[in-house]
């Protein structure tokens, strides 16, 4: 199932995708959720009347609404850095012997679709093609073995960082924040379709040209390592996300390093998630 929150001008929705068009459960059945995230906590509770309305109620084109960040306001956008191989060559680092992790702060979060603004204090912003993963029960201290239960479901993620922000300081969390820079979605795919996220395409595109091609399987710390590890410290929430690590190719190891411009056109793409696709604009 494709979930999304999305608005045809008015108050945000959720729904539920199938082929090209829309069912507004917040039309069809209003009592049924708040939002996105109440969805999630609520799911083991209204996942059969969810599948029901989606077989059966009124329908929107896909093409006539606009598609918002599925969850518009994530409790905890977290990410984990130096989780590819070439990524971390790449980048001049050694390998991790440990997890390295930063949070993007939620106000970052943005819609699949969206412009990505270029912010009038960087000359810097790179591109970063990644798996999210949804938490649905969440919760502390998960053993790797049972992690896949806690997630609710997945999307394509970007994870936009202002790089001369980001290697100021030896704390990223300034550089992979501002507004605009965690664009995620288009859907909630849930996991129940997504038979093991650890076998999937990753692949960036800037202007057309092709400048990430992965997979997964090439993660350092999969999905589950991820959530083992992070869940020793803090609660794991309904809707909380965690950005899973980037590949190599991103413009910050291009020789020389490219970093993108007003106009650029950046497409991210994961297997069986969809993608998203934003035109870069320049801060007013």
């Amino acid at each position: 199932m494709k979930l999304v929150t999305f608005t045809t001008g008015g108050d945000a929705e959720i729904g539920v995708v199938d082929g090209g068009m829309v069912t507004s459960l917040s039309r069809a059945a209003p009592r049924l959720a708040a939002g996105m995230i109440d969805l999630i906590a609520r799911w083991s509770v209204v996942e059969g009347e969810v599948r029901r309305t989606a077989g059966s109620g009124p329908k929107l084109p896909l093409k006539d609404v606009r598609l918002l960040p599925p969850i518009p306001r994530p409790g905890k956008i977290l990410a984990i850095g130096l989780n590819y191989a070439d990524h971390i060559l790449e980048t001049g680092h050694e390998m991790p012997s440990a997890q390295v992790w930063f949070c993007k702060q939620p106000t970052a979060a943005h819609g699949p679709y969206d412009p990505i603004v270029l912010p009038k204090v960087s000359k810097q912003v790179d591109y970063e093609a990644e798996l999210v993963a949804v938490m649905g029960k969440g919760g502390r201290h998960i053993p790797k073995d049972r992690a896949s239960e806690v997630v609710f479901g997945y999307c394509a993620g970007n994870d936009v960082s202002a790089r001369d922000w980001q290697m100021a300081t030896s704390q990223w969390l300034l550089g992979k924040s501002f507004d605009t820079h965690a664009p995620f979605g288009p859907w909630i795919t849930t996991a129940d379709e997504v038979a093991d996220p650890h076998v999937l395409g990753v692949r960036s595109f800037v202007n057309g040209e092709k400048r990430q091609d992965s997979n997964t399987r090439h993660f350092v710390f999969n999905v589950w390592d991820q959530i083992a590890h992070v869940s020793k410290v803090m609660t794991l929430e309904p809707g909380d996300i965690i950005y899973t690590g980037t590949p190599g190719g991103v413009g910050m190891g291009m020789k020389p390093p490219t970093y993108l411009n007003a106009g650029d056109r950046v497409r991210i793409e994961v297997d069986q998630l969809g993608h998203l696709e934003a035109v870069c604009q320049d801060e007013e």
